[in-house]
């Protein structure tokens, strides 16, 4: 078989989020864990080329705001998402459709506490963007 076969859609889009992530402060990988909850094995895992693992779409939205993805980054990022796990993206926009907010929230001293009230946070924005007609 030929080196120029089509690169597998999941290492496709692993390597424009590790090329992301290299290119970010030292400890982003150690804040990214924290944010979602888990070990930072994990992380390398979801991260890292060099394994299959798929990075779960329902972590995509924290990944974009822990790692500060541009709108040019997070669009190609989530072409080749899209490629990979074709219908699996939430329904958050499109990358030209989206701001950056951050928001100061209390600390509830628990990661996994943390992170179910990140995620209740996106949820409300996702459903008060539909409510608005700004996503379908």
């Amino acid at each position: 078989m030929s080196r120029e076969m089509v690169e597998d859609p999941i290492t496709a889009y692993k390597t424009i989020l590790v090329q992301i992530i290299d290119n970010r402060p030292s400890g982003t990988r150690q804040r990214l864990a924290a944010a979602l909850g888990k070990h930072r094995s994990f992380v390398t895992q979801v991260t890292s080329p060099a394994y299959s693992t798929p990075l779960p779409a329902r972590h995509l939205a924290t990944i974009f705001r822990v790692c500060h993805f541009s709108p040019a980054e997070q669009d190609r990022f989530l072409q080749a998402y899209q490629a990979a796990h074709p219908g699996k993206l939430p329904d958050f926009g499109t990358a030209d459709k989206l701001r950056q907010l951050s928001l100061m929230v209390p600390d509830l001293g628990d990661e996994k506490k943390n992170r179910l009230f990140d995620e209740a946070i996106e949820e409300f924005v996702r459903t008060m963007a539909k409510l608005v007609g700004a996503v379908e």
